[in-house]
């Protein structure tokens, strides 16, 4: 009997404790990651069920409350899951969405359900993940943050060093500009119909001779879940960073079949494509809006595929688009790109370059900006510890646009 009062009031000891983790309710608490993983364990390893089950679950609500899974300190991470299971593993940005790799396998906490893979990534990363549990992947239900994908959304690690990009979030007193509806253009060049959109600025009515940037995966780009283009534009004009521009966003999918998205073949050195877009959407836009129509004023931006795009029309059709902006450039799919600037004159051009660092595109990205700094070219570069994915290139797009058209 005695024996039995000692255990429980260790016990309960190991419960006030953990709990008094937590005793500031304004935020996290512990001084350190192994005091968090120590805490855990000790907690999954209460030999009473309803003892250990009740101080698990008070540890796990406060930890969501917190908004503390994954749980982060520094550069350390944990990524949890609770729940039974034969297996649990995390892919993401971190794996190259590897469903193969061992690397990121959850072992189970001591007598509990709750499952840990404890890693370490940069302190500045933001990284997309799902959990795969027993074989299906899912969103991890603990983690409210997501970013979506052009496949749907994925769950959002966040490391303590990430900043949220700010430009990025509608604002009530910023006015908006205007965003048409589809516009069906039938292309000589292509020989089938595409369907575009304009953005033009608040107070267009007053405007004159304005710059504009043209948007490959323009319905990505311009959706508020994945790039968040026009939000992002009109929070950069209200607040007089750039200049007020018209932007158009060029849809790669069959307008009478969405399904079948077509920049698989448009994006990739096509040369009946750039005239499309130099020959046969500039002329529509220069004449239906009130354009500045210099090369030097002419935009295009794309990502991935859309990057080699973009490279391919600054090196073929520099005499309409002069401001080439590049997202992690899959260049690896049409090398030749990296030869045709090697051998080229130097262009009248300026460039924007970006790309993640983890399991995305550096690699391409890198060989193109020893190619452009050895050839003088005007250049901006970024590298952040992201992966490929619109969390990335949404974060970057202020950087961007200042660049092209700051004031």
């Amino acid at each position: 009997m005695r024996r039995l009062v000692i255990i429980c009031m260790l016990n309960l000891a190991l419960i006030i404790c953990a709990n008094s983790l937590y005793a500031d309710d304004s935020g996290q608490s512990f001084k350190s990651f192994t005091q968090f993983t120590n805490s855990l364990d000790s907690q999954a390893n209460i030999e009473d069920n309803a003892i250990r089950e009740n101080s698990l679950k008070t540890f796990w609500d406060r930890l969501i409350m917190h908004q503390q899974v994954p749980f982060v300190i520094g550069d350390s991470v944990a990524f949890l899951y609770n729940g039974k299971a034969k297996s649990v593993f995390w892919h993401g940005d971190f794996d190259g969405w590897n469903p193969k790799s061992n690397e990121y396998r959850g072992r189970k906490i001591g007598l509990s359900d709750i499952w840990i893979c404890i890693t370490s990534f940069p302190k500045d990363a933001r990284l997309d993940y799902k959990i795969v549990v027993d074989e299906k992947w899912i969103l991890d239900a603990a983690n409210q943050h997501q970013q979506w994908s052009g496949w749907g959304p994925n769950s959002e690690l966040r490391m303590g060093d990430w900043k949220y990009p700010k430009e990025t979030i509608r604002r009530s007193e910023v006015p908006r500009g205007d965003f048409s509806n589809d516009r069906k253009i039938v292309s000589t060049n292509l020989g089938y119909s595409v369907n575009y959109r304009v953005y033009t600025p608040a107070g267009y009515d007053s405007l004159s001779n304005m710059p504009v940037i043209y948007v490959t995966d323009g319905h990505e780009y311009s959706d508020e879940r994945l790039g968040s283009m026009i939000t992002v534009l009109n929070n950069l004009i209200f607040d007089k960073k750039i200049k007020p521009i018209i932007a158009v966003f060029i849809d790669p999918r069959n307008p009478d079949n969405k399904e079948k998205n077509r920049r698989g073949d448009e994006y990739t050195i096509n040369d009946k494509f750039a005239k499309f877009v130099a020959d046969e959407v500039v002329l529509q836009i220069d004449k239906d809006c009130k354009t500045d129509p210099s090369p030097e004023n002419r935009a295009i931006l794309g990502t991935s595929l859309g990057g080699i795009n973009s490279a391919y029309f600054g090196i073929s059709r520099s005499d309409v688009f002069r401001l080439i902006a590049i997202n992690s450039p899959a260049f690896k799919h049409k090398s030749e790109i990296y030869s045709m600037y090697q051998k080229s004159p130097k262009l009248p051009l300026k460039i924007f370059m970006s790309t993640g660092i983890v399991f995305d595109t550096e690699t391409a990205a890198r060989q193109m900006k020893k190619i452009l700094e050895n050839k003088n070219y005007p250049l901006k570069y970024i590298e952040v510890n992201e992966g490929h994915s619109w969390g990335n290139w949404r974060g970057l797009l202020d950087d961007m646009l200042v660049y092209f058209f700051g004031m």
